[in-house]
């Protein structure tokens, strides 16, 4: 058996479909972002425009100065498992902010978004033997690795359709153990989730729900407690899941719910008991993130003014902006081989930073660029972005679907 052989043909295979990824070689600086410091090809240094620490949150100086707290006092590591000297005051301080923020009575930390997804839903498969799971299309791969692990039955519906839910809902039996998983906002496209009406399913067809607040959490809300919270629903849903990744700059992730589930979580959930616990500095730091986020919206009223001007700008300027209501701004391309030759040339030629974004993230034929701008994103840099997207879309000849452009052809198939 060849194996090394076996894995160079894996990866060729990647890069014969166009979608080979490179990382960029970037070095983030507090007092320059969203600049950062470029160590790969391009200018010495680049505009950050898909940076997932939507607010700025990481580079905040008392968020940093309570990292740096903890980490003189308590050290680099946590020690261990929560159950093997790893759980620290500063978990349970943290549990309790994360709790009152989404309104539930407990709060369980994972070591990220990625892993509580995965780890919650599983084990509910263990405490639920016969449990059926209904899952929106679009679910993150998180969600859907966690459903399979779980072993239960699993139904799709389509994206935000009530109705498909509603008739799959209908087939199964009353007294069924049922889950209905989706998310406030879907990253790739920047739409939102119907949750109060997905609420009105579950309490009709007696299901619980499990609502991903990861990309909307400290971004929506009065205090920042997400969409939920935007729309009044948290004591509706069973599990609201988030992240302290993206909106809090920081890193890891959690789940509130009532104190039974919680604690089933807590005693089932490998992908808990077997990992071990976040750092004391990340953890301090995350406390401050969320204290400074619900105590001042004005952070977040700025982002969402910015949102808006870029999404404006680019409506202006022709260029082939997705349509999404939220902070969220995805230019179609269409192509793997162009996107990828696209953001390469705006790194290259105009110091912009925006990756690619192609199968499987998001379906083949709608490959695009994600922009999401953050409250330190000058007009100027905006003015430099539309320029440089107007330029570089030209060359390439990828239209707007609304011009009487004749488009290039993908060499892997379909217009762009």
């Amino acid at each position: 058996m060849h194996y090394e052989a076996a894995f160079l043909s894996a990866i060729q295979k990647v890069k014969s479909e166009g979608r080979y990824r490179v990382f960029a070689r970037l070095e983030r600086d507090k007092d320059i972002y969203p600049l950062a410091r470029n160590h790969g090809p391009g200018p010495e240094h680049v505009v950050i425009w898909c940076g997932n620490d939507y607010l700025g949150q990481g580079l905040r100086p008392e968020v940093i100065d309570a990292g740096k707290s903890a980490l003189d006092r308590m050290g680099a590591g946590s020690g261990g498992t929560r159950n093997i000297s790893g759980t620290h005051q500063l978990h349970i301080a943290l549990e309790k902010e994360l709790s009152s923020l989404h309104n539930k009575e407990a709060a369980l930390l994972f070591t990220s978004g990625y892993v509580s997804n995965s780890a919650t839903l599983s084990t509910l498969g263990k405490i639920f033997p016969d449990l059926i799971i209904f899952s929106d299309e679009n679910n993150h791969a998180s969600m859907i690795e966690g459903i399979r692990f779980s072993g239960s039955e699993r139904k799709i519906f389509r994206h935000n359709d009530l109705d498909h839910l509603e008739e799959l809902l209908k087939a199964e039996r009353y007294d069924r153990p049922k889950l209905i998983a989706f998310e406030s906002l879907y990253s790739m496209d920047g739409d939102f989730g119907p949750i109060n009406e997905i609420c009105d399913l579950a309490d009709q067809y007696g299901a619980m729900t499990y609502l991903d607040e990861v990309h909307a959490v400290g971004m929506y809300g009065h205090n920042g407690g997400g969409v939920s919270q935007q729309d009044h629903a948290e004591k509706r849903l069973t599990i609201i899941e988030g992240t302290l990744a993206k909106a809090f700059g920081c890193h890891g992730g959690y789940i509130a719910a009532s104190k039974a589930v919680i604690d089933a979580i807590r005693s089932y959930a490998a992908g808990f008991i077997f990992t071990t616990s976040l750092p004391p500095a990340t953890v301090s730091a995350a406390i401050a993130s969320i204290r400074s986020l619900t105590q001042d919206n004005k952070i977040r009223l700025r982002h969402q003014e910015r949102a808006a001007r870029l999404k404006r700008m680019l409506r202006e300027a022709e260029l082939p902006l997705m349509d999404s209501p939220s902070h969220i701004v995805p230019v179609k391309v269409g192509c793997p081989v162009l996107t990828k030759k696209i953001s390469d040339t705006l790194m290259v030629e105009y110091g912009i930073y925006v990756q690619p974004i192609n199968y499987p993230t998001v379906p083949k034929g709608t490959e695009r660029l994600r922009l999401t701008p953050n409250p330190f994103h000058t007009d100027k840099m905006m003015d430099d972005l539309v320029l440089a997207l107007g330029e570089t879309f030209a060359r390439y000849r990828v239209a707007n679907d609304r011009q009487q452009v004749q488009p290039a052809q993908c060499p892997f198939g379909g217009k762009l």
